[in-house]
């Protein structure tokens, strides 16, 4: 681990949480959402474990993670989550996407890039999330677009807003207006294809909105979609961040640490220093608002504002500390856990941020105990940040 920190992501984690996903949903299909690089875990490996261990389609939110995708091999269906540029719509037809569209302009690009080929596309429909998708008032008639433009109308979808607040009304405002959009386009003669509008939380605890496909992206990493759902399954959480201890140092009583000299020690202290910063996607405010991390399994402050490439940890207390100590930001250490969403209650934020945050800086070290199809067995295989893979392994733990 030539940086001493890594993203480790284990894979039977996402292997188990994809396999109890679908049976729970069962009889819709699964779809795993691999978008932003894999929620950060690694795209490329997480599809091809959760392909393995049954998802039934992937979801991308732009062309060129689909591509990313294909090239590796990944053959499994692949949806583009939101209608793609027009000059893009000739590459996701060459990938074998299947693209979302919401407007004439995007059936049109979809007609012309397929070139008379029936290709799958979905239709969007905005049912009160208000960001992508057609009007409701207008499904009719884009789905007619796409079956007049020599298109295969291959699902009709939305999107829930507030599915993650399970006491809010609007979740089944949106299913019954979805439903209502649904009727219409039976009523016109049109098969909408595929039907789905459950993301993780609405697959987790709303069944009725699980129609005929679910999109989960966070719970197939194990994170729960909010701290208010109560989880009908249990997830395992597949991200850990750790570190080694670049250097250990005294400070007398009365100094200060980090940019700003913002905190003093009152009596003699004993310092940690972790080789890792924001530039990696650990927040710059995680110091000052009481963050821990683990070392020899127990909880140890940061101390001062996080830099770029360095954090500064409190170790006088506890069992002592020397360099190349594990140092666990994220996961599990002995008896102790740090999870992201200990700090996304920190920061006034979400789950999904942190898990996204961690930087291309930093390598993925995929574990796997057994092989999910994906090629790694018995160890962790390494995905460093460029383009060309380290083939060294490394233990696991």
């Amino acid at each position: 681990m030539p940086r001493h920190a890594a993203v480790h992501v284990d894979l039977d984690a996402v292997a188990h949480n994809v396999a109890v996903l679908k049976d729970l949903v069962a009889p819709a299909e699964l779809c795993v959402v691999v978008k932003a690089d894999g929620y950060g875990h690694g795209s490329e490996d997480v599809a091809a474990v959760a392909v393995a261990a049954g998802a039934d389609r992937l979801a991308v939110a732009l062309v060129e993670e689909g591509q990313e995708l294909r090239d590796v091999g990944i053959d499994a269906p692949v949806l583009v989550l939101s209608q793609p540029p027009p000059d893009a719509m000739v590459d996701a037809f060459a990938a074998g996407l299947n693209p979302t569209v919401d407007t004439a302009e995007g059936i049109a690009a979809a007609a012309a890039a397929a070139g008379g080929t029936p290709w799958p596309v979905q239709l969007k429909v905005d049912t009160g999330m208000h960001r992508v998708g057609c009007d409701p008032a207008d499904a009719v008639d884009l789905a007619r677009a796409v079956l007049d433009a020599g298109l295969e109308l291959q699902g009709t979808f939305t999107h829930l807003a507030v599915a993650d607040e399970p006491d809010r009304p609007e979740t089944d405002e949106q299913l019954e207006l979805f439903a209502a959009v649904l009727a219409e386009l039976a009523a016109a003669g049109i098969d909408p294809g595929l039907r789905h509008a459950a993301n993780s939380a609405a697959a987790l605890v709303h069944p009725a909105a699980r129609l005929d496909l679910v999109r989960v992206g966070i719970a197939t990493y194990g994170v729960p979609p909010s701290a208010d759902l109560e989880l009908p399954v249990p997830l395992e959480p597949a991200m850990n961040v750790r570190a080694e201890v670049s250097r250990v140092r005294s400070v007398a009583a009365g100094e200060g640490v980090s940019y700003g000299l913002r905190h003093r020690f009152r009596s003699p202290a004993r310092l940690a220093v972790v080789p890792l910063g924001y530039a990696d996607g650990v927040p710059r405010r995680l110091g000052e608002l009481g963050a821990d991390v683990l070392i020899g399994g127990v909880r140890r402050p940061m101390r001062g504002v996080v830099t770029m490439d360095q954090l500064v940890v409190e170790v006088t207390d506890g069992p002592e500390v020397a360099v190349g100590d594990e140092v666990v930001l994220i996961g599990r250490q002995g008896d102790e856990e740090i999870t992201t969403g200990e700090w996304a209650e920190m920061l006034g934020t979400i789950s999904y941020e942190i898990v996204c945050g961690f930087g291309p800086r930093l390598p993925r070290r995929h574990l796997t105990r057994i092989s999910h199809g994906a090629g790694f067995v018995d160890g962790w295989a390494d995905r460093p940040a460029g383009p060309e893979p380290d083939p060294s392994g490394g233990g696991g733990s």
